[in-house]
């Protein structure tokens, strides 16, 4: 076996003031953490890659569980140095590894081969990841034998500068690909003299090359590659950076978004082309959209599958559902989980769907609630309907035909059944089957009374 990856999970994240574990924090849509793994899945098989957890491993393990990753606990946090000597056991057998952070998450694929290949190439020990950002503050510095030589003289922390090592123009990642047998013969030279008595796996540089083996450095590319978050204000930054590199990319396929950097686009949002996005429009989750479609500013779609031409007028809100193609959605239209708006379908202002199928060309324009129901296709429901779908114990369903005329402020009590053409009056609270074509009326008669609102004036005080 070749390469493994190990990824760094195990820390708390102190400096974030969170009770979350750090890599459980979300960027972009994902957890940091999830970042980093499906970046580390392009390049080596799941189960080459080992995930180091110890703060909350229980959580950790949980979020990544599904994608058939390695774990190895670290029960004492003494530092990124312990944490591979406690990975030894499972990472000893590869010829390489390649070490990732679980808060670095805008670490690309491609980078990461690089690393890998270059590392081969020059049969190297270790390779260190570097990068030059316009602030050099707070990171340790690569010092290189000479400007031209790939070769590491030293990496120095921080805390150590000599005036010469600032002048070090590289930064060290944090990110190493090492060969196991060197690594692993040398690993326990490592020592807790720093100020926090941990074990540094950066150490490991100096150690090898002390003894005579090869360490290098590659330069990245995109120094914001290989930027950790250590506290909200720097992961709100990283978000900002994700997202709008996801916008890139989907104006790239032929998306237009209008004010990209006022929306929120989950990482794994996929929009088709000649689609439009207007400004204040959140897309989150595994949200599928086609093509042709607008959706209007201050919508908010999650885990949505939208078919083509689709329309969302302003403000709607719709989770865990599909709409079909040609539907019209608002504005301001609640579709709840498990809704299916058919094709050409219209779903009006302040109407809220839940768990229901709406047919082909059925339309619900105003004010209504259709929940738990079954709704066929070329159905008119009238402004104000609502299904009755809970009788306080049990959710109960309603079934509408093909086309069904729904008045204006019935009442559907569940369960219930209208038959194909009904014609349900307004103002009708309905409790009991209606046969295929019927006029139901569920209503009191109309009563007038001449001249009694002006004897109720009259009769009061003055």
């Amino acid at each position: 076996m070749q390469f493994a990856i190990v990824i760094m999970a195990a820390g708390k994240g102190t400096r974030l003031k969170s009770k979350r574990p750090k890599v459980l924090h979300e960027v972009g849509g994902q957890t940091l953490l999830r970042h980093v793994v499906d970046a580390a899945r392009q390049l080596v098989p799941p189960e080459d890659i080992y995930v180091v957890v110890g703060h909350e491993a229980g959580l950790v393990k949980e979020s990544v569980a599904g994608l058939g990753v390695q774990f190895v606990e670290q029960r004492e946090q003494k530092g990124t140095g312990h944490a591979m000597q406690t990975a030894r056991q499972a990472t000893q057998g590869y010829e390489d590894v390649i070490v990732l952070y679980g808060d670095v998450p805008l670490i690309r694929p491609e980078t990461i081969r690089k690393v890998r290949d270059f590392h081969l190439e020059r049969r190297a020990a270790m390779t260190v990841l570097t990068a030059t950002p316009e602030d050099l503050h707070g990171y340790g510095r690569v010092v290189r034998k000479s400007n031209d030589s790939d070769e590491i003289r030293e990496i120095v922390e921080q805390k150590a500068l000599t005036p010469e090592a600032a002048k070090a123009p590289e930064i060290n990642s944090g990110i190493y690909a090492f060969a196991t047998k060197p690594l692993f013969a040398h690993i326990d030279s490592l020592g807790t003299n720093n100020s926090h008595g941990e074990l540094y796996l950066t150490d490991m540089a100096s150690i090898l090359g002390k003894a005579g083996e090869r360490v290098v450095a590659l330069k990245a590319q995109d120094a914001d590659e290989v930027l950790g978050a250590n506290t909200i204000e720097e992961m709100m930054a990283i978000d900002g950076k994700l997202r709008l590199l996801t916008a890139r990319r989907l104006m790239g396929e032929g998306v237009t978004i209008f004010r990209p950097e006022t929306t929120v686009i989950d990482s794994g949002v996929v929009v088709g082309a000649d689609t439009v996005i207007e400004p204040f429009v959140q897309l989150l989750g595994q949200t599928k959209i086609g093509k042709e479609c607008r959706i209007r500013s201050y919508s908010v779609l999650e885990d949505v599958t939208l078919g083509n031409r689709v329309v969302v007028r302003q403000g709607c809100v719709i989770t865990q559902s599909r709409v079909d193609d040609g539907a019209l959605l608002g504005p301001y239209a609640h579709i709840r989980p498990e809704s299916e708006i058919g094709e050409g379908a219209h779903v009006g202002n302040f109407v809220e769907t839940k768990k229901i199928r709406l047919g082909k060309g059925s339309k619900a324009n105003h004010l209504s609630y259709l929940g738990d129901a079954e709704i066929g296709a070329g159905v008119n429901v009238g402004a104000g309907v609502i299904t009755c779908n809970y009788d306080g114990v049990s959710k109960r369903k309603t079934v509408i035909g093909d086309r069904v005329f729904v008045g204006s402020d019935s009442t559907l009590v569940a369960p219930l059944t209208l038959g194909n053409g009904a014609y349900i009056a307004a103002g009708s609270c309905i409790t009991e089957d209606v046969p295929e074509d019927a006029l139901a009326l569920g209503r009191a008669r109309q009563t007038i009374k001449e001249g009694w609102s002006a004897a109720r004036r009259n009769s009061k005080p003055r």
